[in-house]
């Protein structure tokens, strides 16, 4: 039986397949939302992560010093190709991948759902995703600052989906779609205008801070 969380990912990954099929040369340079990241990039992260197993992981994270941020950017630069179209191809290639380093799939699903957005927002592109698998990324995020700081982000807000169940935390209240809850939890600041309540200031103080 296939595991749901990976069926999400693999669906979240083709329909992001999808969306950049026909994007020019100049659209592929745009910067996306990960600061000093083009969405080129950030796709050849994506496919990083799914082409990186605990092995290689840890084999990198060794040889880059236990620089975090190094490794990531050589496995990057690992996956960018020549050109655009041999970036998407070399992602088109991984989307049904259960390859990942030592994490929990649902982070997987995170990356996958965050760094999507990422690149959608700047090109004007929009992708709703199925309602169960963005609240179950927002419940995984609330309670972890494994991957990306968000737990501590969101310390005395009281976050409320109004597109779904996802309800989380006390205090000053947060309010609106999950998607951008979860876009905000994980420091992107630009979602928090999509968001309303008395807490909305606070967090967007602390976006930016600790966003991967």
């Amino acid at each position: 039986m296939t595991d749901p969380v990976w069926a999400s990912i693999h669906a979240e990954r083709a329909a992001l397949a999808a969306d950049l099929a026909g994007l020019t040369e100049e659209q592929w340079e745009t910067p996306s939302l990960c600061a000093g990241l083009t969405v080129r990039e950030v796709l050849a992260h994506l496919t990083a992560g799914a082409s990186l197993n605990a092995v290689r992981w840890l084999a990198g994270v060794i040889r880059c010093r236990f620089d975090f941020d190094r490794q990531v950017a050589v496995r990057l630069a690992e996956q960018l190709g020549a050109t655009p179209a041999e970036t998407l191809e070399r992602f088109r290639s991984v989307v049904a991948s259960t390859t990942k380093p030592p994490l929990p799939v649902v982070a997987m699903l995170g990356e996958t759902l965050v760094h999507g957005e990422d690149i959608r927002r700047p090109l004007g592109l929009r992708r709703d995703p199925p309602a169960e698998v963005v609240t179950r990324v927002a419940a995984y995020y609330q309670g972890s600052d494994q991957v990306v700081v968000a737990r501590s982000r969101v310390a005395g807000l009281r976050l409320v989906a109004d597109d779904g169940p996802f309800a989380s935390g006390t205090g000053s209240l947060v309010s609106g779609p999950t998607l951008a809850l979860v876009m905000a939890m994980t420091g992107r600041t630009a979602f928090c205008d999509d968001l309303e309540g008395e807490g909305v200031e606070l967090l967007r103080s602390r976006c930016g801070a600790g966003a991967a």
